[in-house]
């Protein structure tokens, strides 16, 4: 892995989340989607996603890289609960299709669901 495209991902991550201000929250629309998740840094290098990519994905997460997800139209998200990561949650989700929940954001071609979570 390149080190330097990991911590971009994870400095941008953690930008993003921390830059939407009040005015930008009201501008924030709640959406639900449908999705594969993804290691942010594997896929952003390499394409790396699929069954194929799923343990090396569950090893990057659960150390701490950035985690998204890959949504039905292609769309890409990174995926942040609330205040906090969800590494340990999405882990074992892995390469697997998923359904989250969360305020939609998005900035200089950046999109994020914050306040995400797991839905049946």
């Amino acid at each position: 892995m390149k080190w330097k495209l990991l911590v971009a991902v994870a400095t941008v991550a953690t930008f993003v989340s921390a830059s939407v201000r009040a005015e930008d929250a009201k501008k924030a629309e709640e959406v639900t989607v449908k999705g594969e998740v993804l290691d942010m840094a594997c896929y952003l290098d390499h394409g790396a996603h699929g069954e194929k990519h799923k343990g090396c994905a569950e090893t990057c997460i659960e150390s701490g890289l950035p985690v998204g997800i890959k949504a039905e139209d292609g769309t890409v998200y990174l995926l942040v609960g609330e205040h906090k990561p969800m590494n340990k949650e999405l882990a074992k989700h892995a390469a697997e299709t998923i359904t989250v929940k969360g305020k939609k954001v998005s900035r200089d071609g950046i999109n994020m669901i914050e306040n995400a979570e797991i839905v049946p």
